[in-house]
Parts: C-alpha cells; sequence; structure tokens
C-alpha cells in the first residue's frame, strides 16, 4: 500500500461512523465552536442505511445533547405505553409481573423508534451546524503518524479487483487527517479492531461478550395494533441450547418490529440463530399476532454485551473509541443508544478541551474518566453482573440473582461484586461430536422465510467485482479444522447464508464465501471457534440499505 499516492485533506476532528455516538459527537463539537472543522465518513450508501436496532430508545441522551429536540422534530412519536415480560414454554406462556422488578426496567418515559430515521435527523442537525458528511466513504485503513499516534484514516477507495490489484477505473481515496480521529464504527468495528490491538487496550479487560440480534418489520392487521406496546420473552425457543430472547415493539402505521437475540457463547455448534428465530415467530402468541400480515424488512447485527467489565481502554494517541466501539448496552434494558449518544458527547467535549489549548495526537483521558464515571459508568455498573450470571448459571439463576444484585445496585451496593465473563464466545464453541444435532423445521413462507429470501428484505448489494471483503487468516481451516471438529458453524451462524459448504460427488468438500450477501452483522468475526475470519469493509456504500430499522 506504500506505492500508493494520496491527497490528504486537514480537519480538526474526523469521526468514522454516521450512527449515534459520532453523530453525537460531531453536533457537540459545532456547538461548542462553529469554527471547528467536523467530517463525518459513513460506509453505508446514505446515513441510516446500516443502522439496525431494537430500538426502544431512552431520550436521556438527547436530551443531554439537544433539549429541544421535541420542536426540531425528532422522529420519537411513540412513547411507550405498557411494557410486558413473558417466560415461554412451547405450548404456553407466563407472565412476569412487573411489580418486583427494579426500576431501571421500565421503559416509562421511552419511545419505540427506528434509529435509522433517528440517525438521519440527527445528521440533518450536524449539517445545518456545517459538519460535513460524506456518505458511501468506507473507511479502510488507519493513518498513523511520525510518533506512533493515530492522525487519520483513508476513505474513499475504490475499484480493485477481486485478487486486490488496482483495477482499470481503480481510484485511491483519499487522506482525512485530524487533530484527533473518533471510531463510532459500532460493534467490533474494523479499524477499531486494529486500534484495540496496536495499543493493547484490552488488557486486564475481561473479553467482550456478542449476541446476534435479528429483526424484522411487519405490518400487521390494524385491529391487532396497540402503538406503544413494549413485549419481551425468554425461554422457548431456546431452553438450554443458548441464552437469549425476543422484543415485539408496536410503533406507527400497523407495524410491529419483532426481534430476536442469540447469545454468542453458546456451546452447541449445531445451533442455528437464525432458525431459532424463525421458530419463535410460531409459538401461538407471535403467530396470532402476525397472521394476516407481511413482513416488509429484515436485517441482522451483533450487539456488544460484555458491560462494563469488557470495556477497553476507550483512547490511544490522537484517537477515541466511542459507543459500541466500546460496548455501552446495558443487556438487561436491551439499551445502548442513549450511552452512543452520551459518549459521542463526552468525547466531543474532550477534543474541544484539548484543541483549544493548542494540543493535537495525544490521550484524551478526560473523555474515559468522564465515560468510566459519569452516567455511562453508572448505568452499566449496576447491571454488570446479569450477563455473566446468565452465562455460568443460567436462565433461571440469572431471573433471581441478577434481580437481586440489580436492585441491591440500586442502592450502592453488591453482594456478588463483580463477576467475570471466562471464555470469548469462540472459545465458548464445543466439539459437534458432544453435542446432539438439532431438527430444525423448513420455513412456511407465511411466518418463517429461508435466509436468502429473507436477505432479500434487507435490501443488501455488493458489487461483486471487488475483493471480498470477508478475509480468511488461513484458507485451510474451514474445512480442514472447522468441518470435523465442529461441523463448520459458519453455515448456520451466520444470519446471511454467506457461508457454505459445498459438497459435489466425487470431490473434496469445499468452502464457499458469497460476500454479496452480507449484512455486515460481524458474527462472522466473533463466534468462528478459530477466530479465523477477519471482517473487512467493503467498498463504500455496499452492504445493506436499511429503510427505517
Amino acid at each position: 500500500m506504500s506505492e500508493i499516492t494520496r491527497e490528504a485533506m486537514e480537519y480538526d476532528v474526523v469521526i468514522v461512523g454516521a450512527g449515534p455516538a459520532g453523530l453525537s459527537a460531531a453536533i457537540r463539537l459545532k456547538q461548542l465552536d462553529a469554527d471547528l472543522d467536523v467530517v463525518v465518513l459513513e460506509k453505508g450508501s446514505e446515513v441510516g442505511a446500516h443502522i439496525l436496532s431494537g430500538a426502544v430508545l431512552d431520550p436521556v441522551g438527547l436530551d443531554a445533547l439537544i433539549p429541544d429536540w421535541k420542536e426540531k422534530g425528532a422522529p420519537l412519536n411513540v412513547p411507550v405505553t405498557e411494557d410486558r415480560f413473558y417466560l415461554l414454554g412451547e405450548e404456553g406462556r407466563m407472565k412476569i409481573p412487573n411489580l418486583p422488578m427494579p426500576p431501571l426496567m421500565s421503559n416509562h418515559g421511552n419511545y419505540i423508534v427506528s434509529m435509522g430515521n433517528v440517525c438521519r435527523w440527527m445528521a440533518e442537525q450536524a449539517e445545518a451546524l456545517g459538519v460535513e458528511i460524506f456518505p458511501g466513504m468506507s473507511c479502510s485503513e488507519i493513518v498513523y503518524g511520525e510518533n506512533g499516534e493515530v492522525k487519520g484514516v483513508v476513505a474513499g477507495e475504490f475499484g480493485r479487483n477481486p485478487d486486490g490489484t488496482p483495477g482499470s477505473g481503480y481510484e485511491p481515496g483519499m487522506e482525512l487527517h485530524g487533530k484527533y480521529v473518533f471510531l463510532g464504527e459500532g460493534v467490533r468495528g474494523s479499524l477499531s479492531q486494529q486500534v484495540i490491538g496496536k495499543y493493547d487496550l484490552s488488557k486486564g479487560c475481561e473479553p467482550q461478550k456478542y449476541g446476534l440480534g435479528m429483526k424484522e418489520i411487519w405490518e400487521i392487521d390494524p385491529a391487532k395494533h396497540k402503538p406503544g406496546s413494549v413485549t419481551h420473552t425468554m425461554g422457548w425457543p431456546l431452553g438450554k441450547n443458548a441464552g437469549g430472547g425476543s422484543f415485539i415493539y408496536h410503533l406507527e402505521n400497523n407495524q410491529v418490529y419483532v426481534g430476536f437475540v442469540v447469545h454468542l457463547n453458546y456451546q452447541n455448534p449445531h445451533v442455528y440463530p437464525y432458525m431459532e428465530f424463525q421458530r419463535f415467530k410460531h409459538h401461538a402468541m407471535v403467530a396470532e399476532l402476525l397472521k394476516g400480515g407481511k413482513r416488509v424488512a429484515y436485517g441482522a447485527r451483533a450487539i456488544s454485551e460484555g458491560g462494563s467489565q469488557s470495556m477497553p481502554k476507550m483512547v490511544a494517541p490522537g484517537v477515541a473509541l466511542l459507543g459500541c466501539s466500546v460496548g455501552m448496552v446495558n443487556v438487561p434494558r436491551i439499551k445502548g443508544n442513549h450511552n452512543a449518544m452520551l459518549s459521542g458527547k463526552a468525547a466531543a467535549e474532550a477534543a474541544f478541551d484539548a484543541i483549544r489549548a493548542d494540543r493535537a495526537g495525544d490521550e484524551l483521558t478526560t473523555y474515559e474518566t468522564e465515560v468510566r464515571t459519569g452516567a455511562i459508568g453508572k448505568d452499566l455498573h449496576r447491571v454488570r453482573n446479569v450477563k455473566p450470571l446468565w452465562s455460568k448459571y443460567g436462565l433461571a439463576a440469572s431471573l433471581m440473582l441478577g434481580g437481586i444484585d440489580m436492585w441491591t445496585n440500586t442502592f450502592g451496593f453488591s453482594a456478588l461484586g463483580t463477576i467475570g465473563h471466562g471464555k470469548s464466545d469462540a472459545a465458548a464453541t464445543g466439539l459437534a461430536k458432544d453435542y446432539p444435532k438439532i431438527d430444525y423445521a423448513k420455513p412456511d413462507g407465511k411466518l418463517s422465510f429461508d435466509r436468502l429470501t429473507n436477505v432479500a428484505f434487507s435490501f443488501t448489494n455488493h458489487e461483486e467485482s471487488q475483493p471480498s471483503h470477508l478475509k480468511l487468516r488461513d484458507p485451510d481451516v474451514p474445512i480442514a479444522v472447522n468441518l470435523p471438529k465442529y461441523d463448520e458453524p459458519a453455515q448456520r451462524y451466520c444470519p446471511a447464508g454467506v457461508y457454505e459448504v459445498v459438497r459435489e460427488e466425487g470431490k473434496e468438500p469445499r468452502f464457499v464465501i458469497n460476500f454479496q450477501n452480507c449484512v455486515h452483522c460481524k458474527t462472522c468475526d466473533i463466534k468462528d471457534p478459530n477466530l479465523n475470519i477477519n471482517w473487512t469493509v467493503p467498498q463504500g456504500g455496499d452492504g445493506p440499505n436499511y429503510p427505517n430499522m
């Protein structure tokens, strides 16, 4: 790459990712100093195209950033009207009473939203303040300065051949330099992973833990629609196979978000998360709601679930990690967008103070201090044991012990201290011979759908002439190691059907990567037992085009 000459543009702050964290940082920087040069680079075809979240939004982040968001027309139109929790069995359900739940679990004052549309609105606010936003600009490399600090990023590289060589229409992209670079790429961002590795930012931390979240938007019978209704379930169909649960949120226009989360620390490599989601919709409670309706969109993405004990150091020379690049999801609340916004605001304030003091390229330590000791740290600290309790002792124990721990943390103490997570999700994967295969029913095409049919409803597209953005560290591992030991779980854990083991008569099995299907969930980068798959960015604008996820 060193022989490529690129033009460079200089900014005060370069922000990678137009999600809630990156856009909050951009807005806050311009609120503090309208003369700061701020740029936001987004790999999606437009702002919001790659945003997928539940989402019930706690507006505390918006309240801090844009107090008059209602007057400015923020798309928070459906306040939560009812909160319901169920423990499902295959044939029935048991309602969990709201009264004994810790206050933090209440959704009173929150809103059912499309985070894609919230981000589109935030981008409008940022541009009105003078922020430059460039969608369709994948950031493929970090640019380092003379002293090893992060100096900028390479963005907008197009036109490489499938073998990686420059094609006839090759465009090398540009270097965008900043006094500080903010990485708000979301979960398992490729540049964030490089920075964490280079500066050893995870030293002393518990391994990050993840879930795979899958979501469909349905238009349902108006007679069944209850705007503002929020339902969460646990239990069936996962049982002892994996942790996780579901959400059903009623928003506007007779639409319902139906989502399913599978914790990626499951041991049985035969688990098929996507099919668990499809099976869930056949539960009588869900099937009755969806009967007569139609699915209009589908998507998937990983969720950071490690909590406060898994957050790496957030700053290194010249760079700060924001939001889910660090992992700021409150797992029992299933909420992280509010913390992402608060992290962007805190990073912006730290950078503003540094630039005003004529600093550049150093560590924004005040940002890290604010995150760990301020509202974000307090939000995550009181729920830190819920995930490891679930992982170690199962659903029933986590409901009881986790609930008690959250209650006691409400008053500032915990008898459990801080529980560690143990293995990474990749290392948790067991051998295929030690676990039973799972029989999944064929999708019926009405409530449940095959993966490739559903991927079409994510409006995903990748230019086929480019190199695959899914890189194998060792191309022999899938067939030589993963297939005999784990029955190659990539065939199942990917929610988009990217990975296949093709068997032809008289030939050895071969591993096929259909990168065109990729919805950028990052599960393969997390769950491969040997961490053999490296998720990198495709050329800008490629990937899903979510309408209002």
